[in-house]
């Protein structure tokens, strides 16, 4: 137990590449690019660009946070070390990356993807289904049993992340619309939808927060990165589920609300320039 509990640095975590984080990376990257080349003389509007720069921009940017903190080293040390880094990467990859990812893919080749699985989408995008649905991949990924059984067997681990970003990208449809079968919801419910998602968290952070033992055993039998002890681990956890998380929910809830302050703006200046031409 002492050998195991030691107090180790980085060396400890050798460089080495994950064949399945490449292949994901490869096929994600793949199918964008033969989308844009292949299918958008057919399938995309002739009265708009197939694909914007600033679409571009996002897709990558989610594929290199995926490929960054699904790799080495934060991957490896956050299945052999710290629980701290493993909530990060779940942070990132269940609140960043997803809606990234959708933001990215023009919504004409994002329509043709998933059109086959439209009428299941329409029910599993509608707010309180998709909150629902996140939050329990949430409370049942955190659960003491799942993170044992992600940290030993590698193929439960892809699943469950697999799991936490399609939830993800559900939880984020209504915010986003990025298609127009299934429109986005009014700024004023997007912003409450965003609020009550930011609160949800907060239970399970204040018990990683608060507890005065390590509440995950497996995490005592791993060494300590830099010596980093196992409750101190276990409370920035917490802290970042809840101020992590936050921060990023309530970025999106502050873009919301000027995006629609500044199109309430500019519809009120379009209506009384049309009045003084009268």
């Amino acid at each position: 137990m002492l050998a195991a509990a030691a107090s180790v640095g980085l060396d400890a975590f050798p460089f080495h590449i994950h064949p399945e984080l490449i292949g994901v990376g490869l096929a994600l990257a793949i199918g964008y690019v033969y989308g844009l080349r292949r299918l958008a003389p057919r399938y995309a509007p002739h009265d708009e660009p197939a694909v914007t720069g600033r679409q571009i921009a996002w897709f990558v940017s989610g594929l290199v946070l995926l490929i960054g903190v699904e790799g080495w080293p934060i991957h490896d040390v956050a299945e052999g070390s710290l629980l701290s880094v493993h909530m990060f990467e779940h942070l990132v990859i269940g609140l960043i990356v997803p809606p990234a990812l959708l933001k990215g893919i023009p919504w004409w080749l994002l329509r043709l993807l998933v059109k086959p699985f439209l009428p299941v989408l329409r029910v599993l995008t509608k707010p309180i289904v998709a909150l629902i649905l996140f939050n329990g991949t949430l409370a049942f990924m955190h659960a003491p049993a799942m993170v044992d059984l992600s940290l030993r067997n590698e193929f439960a681990h892809f699943l469950i992340h697999a799991t936490l970003m399609a939830t993800s990208a559900l939880m984020w449809w209504p915010v986003l619309g990025p298609i127009p079968d299934l429109p986005k919801l009014p700024p004023f419910m997007a912003m409450g939808y965003l609020f009550i998602q930011s609160l949800v968290p907060t239970i399970p952070a204040s018990f990683l927060t608060f507890a005065d033992r390590p509440l995950y055993h497996v995490y005592e039998t791993l060494p300590r990165l830099w010596g980093i002890p196992v409750l101190n681990d276990q409370v920035v956890s917490g802290l970042i589920m809840k101020i992590g998380g936050g921060l990023v929910l309530w970025t999106a809830i502050t873009v919301v609300f000027f995006k629609w302050a500044f199109e309430e703006e500019r519809a009120d200046h379009r209506a009384r320039v049309r009045l003084s031409t009268r």
